[in-house]
């Protein structure tokens, strides 16, 4: 039965990680992809500062969570925090939206290490 919740768990959290990357490229307005492609260091770390930050409070989710429900619940929280968290940057950093296509390492970086420690936050308040 364990291996059954385990897979059950795995393949929500992996749904809700596919959903999150989805929405994320969607809503900047470069395509990280294609960046990452042509070897833009800004775009990666930009993505995967917010793919670490989505998923160490989703990974706290599937820990603390009292049913499937509410890790997905807590999960689609931790989404909407992340885009949040991107909103807030651009909102800062108005260039941002530019400079991260011009491979501007250090405000991807900078984005990057913002929606990890946004995400570290998020996961320790998902803790109770």
């Amino acid at each position: 039965a364990g291996f059954d919740d385990f897979l059950v768990y795995l393949a929500v959290a992996l749904v809700l990680l596919a959903v999150f990357i989805a929405l994320y490229v969607r809503v900047t307005p470069y395509r990280e992809f294609a960046l990452i492609r042509e070897g833009n260091m800004a775009a990666s770390f930009s993505l995967s500062g917010s793919i670490l930050g989505f998923v160490i409070p989703l990974a706290s989710a599937v820990q603390h969570s009292v049913s499937l429900v509410d890790m997905a619940i807590w999960g689609l929280i931790a989404m909407l925090v992340q885009i949040a968290a991107y909103v807030v940057v651009k909102m800062l950093i108005p260039s941002i939206t530019v400079d991260i296509p011009a491979n501007k390492g250090a405000q991807g970086f900078f984005l990057g290490c913002l929606s990890l420690a946004v995400g570290v936050l998020n996961a320790a308040c998902m803790s109770y």
